[in-house]
């Protein structure tokens, strides 16, 4: 199959650092090569992946420290390049959100948006109901929640390769690991909060935003004297294994409809379980009792890390593999594409319209030729 993938620009394919959506696209480009398909990504030169690259831009716009940029203007280039290419594809894969819509609206039938963000927007139900020709894809089932009657082909959970993060079956550090934004709906303050009343050290490998600066300078600054909290900044993928693996436990505090949560299944495949609020996707990740503990509270937080110690990492482990593989991703992806096919293949020629090689004698016989 001939397949193009079309991640944002904002990160390069995978991130250096921080960075979701264009680093679960680079695990797809991967795992799709490994099972023997073409695989083009309309991607950033600072991409690294087995999939042949288009580049459509020198780099990716975080790392771009050009002072007037525009990432629309970017975006909109680098969708031109698709369109001009769409011809060379079987499938046209996504995860642009909507933007592409307009642009390829005949070419609906063969293409695939996975939609990687939360869904709440007072404006998003609009738009998806004026292009409902496309086919969407969720990342859980929590996430289709605001957009019921869109048009949904199924839902693929995120994946990582399995040999990218080592298990761990002896974590070392005895310390919570937070990974992940420092933002208000991701609660560092929070696991900051548990991690003191469980008298257990705490280290957070957080990026912050431009937009979260208030935040973070107003409500974490402050915690961070505390001998048990050490927060070590923004970490890369060479990094997470050691730092997930070596975690007695992963607090993931949000209080928002997070669509999916990477950083779960990547504390999962070291082997790490995952203490996590009952928000989004959550209950579709987490496997309670097995890789991890679902709360409602920070007291019900506590008493998970107390039982902790009950669970096997081992079991850990197995449940990301069973679930959570970027070959598990790219095979749910691969069911999507043969049964949009399989739909395009069958669209009928208008009625009133003859294909065109019945018209060619016709037009002859008309003239006399």
């Amino acid at each position: 199959m001939r397949i193009a993938q079309v991640p944002p620009l904002y990160e390069s394919v995978p991130p250096s650092l921080y960075g979701g959506t264009e680093r679960v696209v680079a695990h797809l480009c991967d795992a799709l090569v490994d099972l023997n398909h073409h695989v083009t990504l309309f991607g950033t030169a600072d991409a690294r992946t087995s999939a042949e690259l288009v580049s459509v831009r020198d780099r990716s716009l975080r790392l771009d420290s050009t002072p007037v940029k525009s990432d629309l203007g970017s975006h909109l280039a680098a969708l031109h390049e698709v369109r001009k290419r769409a011809a060379q594809f079987d499938i046209l894969h996504f995860h642009t959100d909507m933007l592409h819509m307009p642009m390829f609206e005949k070419l609906s039938h063969k293409s695939i948006t996975t939609l990687h963000g939360r869904l709440d927007s007072r404006d998003l139900a609009a738009v998806y109901s004026r292009w409902p020709e496309f086919g969407l894809v969720s990342v859980s089932d929590k996430q289709r929640t605001p957009l019921p009657r869109a048009r949904w082909l199924g839902t693929v959970g995120h994946g990582v390769p399995a040999q990218l993060y080592a298990f761990t079956a002896r974590p070392r550090g005895g310390y919570l690991a937070f990974l992940g934004r420092m933002a208000p709906e991701k609660r560092p303050d929070v696991a900051i909060r548990v991690a003191r009343r469980a008298e257990i050290p705490l280290r957070l490998a957080a990026k912050v935003d431009d937009v979260d600066r208030v935040y973070f300078e107003s409500t974490i600054r402050p915690l961070l004297d505390d001998p048990l909290i050490d927060y070590i900044g923004e970490i890369g993928d060479d990094e997470k294994a050691q730092f997930l693996g070596d975690a007695i436990a992963l607090l993931f505090p949000i209080n928002w409809p997070e669509p999916f949560g990477l950083v779960m299944i990547e504390s999962m495949a070291c082997g790490t379980p995952v203490i996590a609020w009952n928000f989004g996707s959550v209950p579709d990740v987490v496997d309670p009792g097995v890789s991890g503990f679902v709360v409602n509270s920070e007291s019900e937080a506590l008493n998970a890390i107390a039982a902790i110690r009950n669970l096997d990492r081992r079991h850990v482990r197995l449940a990301f593999e069973r679930r959570f593989t970027s070959r598990a991703m790219a095979n749910g992806y691969l069911e999507i594409y043969e049964r949009a096919l399989d739909a395009s293949r069958r669209i009928p020629i208008a009625p009133n319209v003859a294909p065109w090689h019945d018209i060619v004698p016709v037009i002859k016989a008309v003239h006399g030729v």
